[in-house]
């Protein structure tokens, strides 16, 4: 699996465990929806960490704990 296709993949995992819309990450992120789309559409070639850590805000979680799920493990990720 791809790196991006791992963050896509986590960051729909969390709006089921928090029971939360892409509406409602928004509101609690900043992160516009529009943004959430195109990273869910791979229409951008990377996400910043900027917008990731502001996505982590949103589920109230870091970055550690955002990457520490075996979606991100070395044996999990290819380029």
């Amino acid at each position: 699996m791809k790196l991006q296709d791992a963050i896509i993949e986590r960051i729909e995992g969390l709006c089921w465990e928090h029971n939360m819309t892409k509406y409602e990450l928004f509101k609690a992120s900043g992160v516009p929806q529009s943004t959430l789309t195109s990273i869910k559409k791979k229409r951008s070639g990377a996400v910043k960490i900027s917008t990731l850590y502001a996505i982590c805000e949103g589920f109230e979680i870091s970055l550690q704990d955002f990457f520490a799920d075996k979606l991100f493990n070395r044996e999990n990720i290819s380029e």
